[in-house]
């Protein structure tokens, strides 16, 4: 009978296996399918229908809240730190080239197929989507499975799940692209899966050796170790494991992560205080969005797309417009710029997380820091707008510019916002969960994701953080409003968008 259980569940994990596949990879080509031919992201798409299809599992009873009853759906949005790793890799070949006055061309080993296989989808975007998902979980069951990690309902299953994943990626290759050096093309596959599994292990041990002087996450390791890899090695040419994880890997994880905070929107609204975390969430989104461009626009007197994307998305760590610019639905400029921009501010996180490691230990939030951080921010914050209208378009000038003034509205973002929040009754955990929200911050998405401010703000940050992308018709809205006009972003309604987000700050905190 044993065996026969055995063999029952070993079929039940095959078939979540399968399903979790049939849920997520429609799920981004009908988003692609419906923003074809636009300018728009179809990462908004991907928010709408993940927040659907969890609601509607546990409505119709087929799973409770947190979709345990679906363990390989949960595992894939647990994988937040894979996708990053691959942005914080190329960011720092880019800071490397940038800063180090390297200029060449990339030899690229794939000749993309354009033949479109599903409407907005060609048949090689339709692979690399596909593998994406197979690394996601084949590097998370692998690392867990080195790791010891064995709190997981699927934790006896992580050796099965890793061979799927990972066997399955590497040989999912599109025989109709063309690829210079196949056997090159695909032991750089595997080198690649190598060191992601290496810079998860060492991230997490390096988090736990530190744990008792500084409560840093791992998130914070993965994104120096692999900014470092990729300043020394930035003539590396990408292999398949890269170029899936980077094209699809972020709207993978966010499929995922969408389709577990749909699951419990029933839940939190029930709970006491879970308001003003969305209240605030949804209007910071609009402000510290908008409110930025606005002061890029009107007062660094740039509003090009190649600017304010990329510069944005590196501004808030903010996961949506990171994943826009780097699939290139944002142009090629964008999507070259973005991971360093996002590299360069994640570098403060070390006095975020430190700040608020001691925070949580003392139960409130260290105030003297957090202003000295603040004024830090508004200074690096002047600097760039300065320096943003001095660069006559010259690219390394304004990505220099950007980089200070990411730096700095960043810092003012978090610590500003965390400043606000502690004028509220709102405790110090719901409160990083609604900053985190409030930004679709990564880091702190995924520090909260860790159990780094409890276990009840980890349950409940993928609720809060879903359901505060629902701001994003307005961003992507404007993006692709810009994109259609010669990449120039509208001015007023900017300015319009910051102004209602500012007051319905004030209004979630003070009054809901």
């Amino acid at each position: 009978m044993e065996q026969l259980i055995q063999q029952v569940e070993s079929l039940q994990l095959l078939n979540h296996f399968i399903l979790t596949l049939l849920i997520l990879i429609p799920m981004i080509l009908i988003a692609r399918t419906v923003v074809a031919g636009t300018r728009y992201s179809p990462i908004l798409i991907i928010v709408i229908f993940g927040l659907l299809m969890g609601f509607i599992l546990v409505v119709s009873g087929v799973a409770t809240p947190g979709l345990k009853e679906f363990p390989v759906l949960e595992l894939v949005s647990q994988t937040t730190n894979i996708a990053l790793i691959v942005t914080f890799f190329v960011g720092g070949q880019e800071i490397r080239k940038i800063f180090g006055n390297k200029s060449f061309e990339t030899e690229e080993l794939l000749i993309h197929n354009e033949e479109e296989t599903v409407l907005g989808t060609t048949r090689t975007q339709l692979v690399l989507t596909v593998r994406s998902f197979l690394l996601l979980i084949g590097i998370e069951a692998t690392a867990r499975l080195l790791l010891g990690l064995n709190q997981s309902s699927l934790s006896s299953y992580y050796p099965i799940l890793a061979y799927l994943g990972l066997v399955g990626a590497i040989i999912l290759i599109d025989n109709k692209a063309k690829i210079i050096n196949k056997p090159l093309y695909i032991r750089k596959g595997v080198l690649e899966i190598i060191v992601i599994v290496g810079i998860l292990i060492a991230s997490y041990h390096l988090s736990q050796f530190i744990r008792d002087l500084v409560s840093l996450p791992s998130i914070f390791f993965a994104m120096v170790i692999s900014t470092a890899l990729g300043a020394v090695f930035y003539k590396y040419v990408f292999g398949p494991t890269i170029k899936a994880l980077l094209f699809a890997g972020i709207p993978a994880v966010l499929a995922g992560t969408f389709t577990v905070g749909g699951s419990r929107i029933i839940e939190v609204f029930e709970m006491e205080g879970t308001a003003a975390v969305l209240g605030y969430g949804f209007f910071g989104q609009i402000f510290w969005m908008f409110g930025g461009m606005a002061l890029l626009i009107y007062f660094g007197k740039t509003n090009a797309v190649r600017n304010l994307a990329p510069g944005m998305a590196g501004a808030l760590s903010h996961t949506g417009l990171t994943g826009a610019c780097t699939a290139g639905d944002l142009g090629d400029r964008a999507a070259n710029r973005a991971p360093m921009l996002v590299n360069i501010p994640f570098a403060m996180h070390i006095f975020v997380f430190s700040i608020l490691g001691i925070s949580m230990n003392r139960g409130s939030l260290l105030i003297i820091p957090s202003i000295i951080m603040l004024l830090i921010g508004v200074v690096l914050v002047i600097l760039g707008l300065r320096n943003i209208k001095q660069t006559n378009s010259d690219d390394r000038a304004e990505m220099k510019s950007l980089l200070q003034f990411g730096f700095g509205w960043q810092i003012i973002a978090i610590f500003g916002g965390l400043l606000l929040l502690s004028l509220s009754s709102m405790g110090l955990e719901f409160s990083v969960m609604a900053k985190a929200s409030a930004i679709s911050h990564f880091g702190l998405f995924a520090g909260v994701q860790e159990g780094m401010f409890g276990a009840e703000a980890a349950g409940l940050i993928t609720f809060t953080f879903s359901m505060t992308f629902l701001v994003h018709p307005f961003v992507f809205y404007m993006f692709g409003k810009a994109m259609d006009n010669d990449e120039q972003m509208p001015k007023l309604p900017v300015l319009i968008l910051s102004i209602i987000g500012l007051l319905g700050i004030f209004a979630s905190l003070f009054l809901i």
